[in-house]
């Protein structure tokens, strides 16, 4: 694949290697807001995104309307993972939209929630979880899925319109076919992610080249993971999630992988960390970078899906 043109339009060489460091699920606990709160403050993460039909978005709006300068995206929710904590959808409770499981929640996990989910509802929802950010106050600067619920056939199209429609780049990778159909599509509907990507980059549309993020299921040693995972970035654009937490006790009721949360909010609170990064040869950059190299609304509008 050819380098990344994002990479030119922001001054860089086809060699450099850039990361968004992102910090994933603000507002689903108190614990995710006080943990960005800090984080943003320190300077070593650079972009994060909330969790608008969770209990404490209101605490993560606030933040945000005190602190125009974050870098804050909109972490579209289409899932509830935790058995006794639990969340749904904002603009409707309809069981015919597929979005709720017999409890009235959000499906817990992504199969299901892809499985059920009407593709129309579903584009509502979306529609309606970043109108929310913004009537609270938050200006996002991007786009993105949790637990990657949007990478469906059914859902990736409405996906795309939301994220244009509001002119945020939204998170999405220029990978080939087999990296599509190792994430459950099959072969056609791969060849028509990888042309619509061409299609949206062909216009100006700022896409990513990697992903990468902590194992949440590894809590020890958390700081010589980060720096390894940072060392091994390969060149392009990378989205490096992380989900830091501080350690409260309603993060230790809600998860099993508090340790986790609560070890990503210490390492990158992390002097030892911001000096690796600093000599490690990575531009740490955020959305809001992105953001500014959309096409104009009217190219945005001409797009085809």
């Amino acid at each position: 694949m050819q380098p990344n043109p994002v990479l030119r339009r922001l001054g860089c060489s086809d060699n450099d290697r850039l990361a968004i460091i992102h910090t994933d699920d603000i507002g689903m606990c108190l614990a995710s807001v006080a943990a960005f709160s800090d984080l943003w403050d320190f300077g070593l993460i650079s972009s994060g995104a909330v969790m608008v039909p969770c209990p404490w978005f209101l605490k993560a709006a606030e933040y945000a309307r005190q602190h125009p300068d974050a870098d804050l995206g909109v972490h579209i929710t289409l899932t509830c993972e935790w058995k006794t904590y639990r969340w749904g959808p904002i603009s409707t409770r309809e069981p015919e939209s597929g979005m709720v499981d017999e409890e009235g929640y959000f499906y817990h996990e992504t199969a299901p929630a892809q499985a059920h989910g009407d593709p129309v509802y579903v584009q509502r929802e979306m529609d309606a979880q970043v109108k929310r950010a913004m009537a609270a106050g938050i200006q996002p600067t991007h786009m993105d899925t949790h637990m990657g619920t949007v990478v469906s056939p059914k859902f990736m199209r409405g996906y795309f319109e939301v994220a244009l429609a509001h002119r945020l780049p939204p998170m999405f990778f220029r990978k080939d076919e087999n990296f599509w159909m190792a994430m459950g599509l099959d072969q056609h509907s791969a060849a028509a992610v990888v042309k619509l990507v061409q299609q949206f980059e062909a216009a100006g549309v700022p896409m990513l080249d990697h992903i990468a993020m902590l194992d949440l299921g590894r809590p020890e040693d958390r700081l010589e993971q980060a720096k390894q995972a940072i060392a091994s970035l390969p060149p392009g654009v990378t989205h490096f999630i992380i989900h830091p937490s501080k350690d409260m006790p309603e993060l230790r009721e809600i998860t099993p992988d508090w340790r986790a949360r609560v070890a990503d909010y210490e390492t990158f609170m992390s002097e030892s960390l911001r000096e690796f990064v600093k000599n490690a040869g990575v531009q740490v950059i955020g959305y809001r970078a992105l953001q500014e190299l959309m096409p104009d609304p009217e190219t945005l509008t001409s797009l085809s899906f």
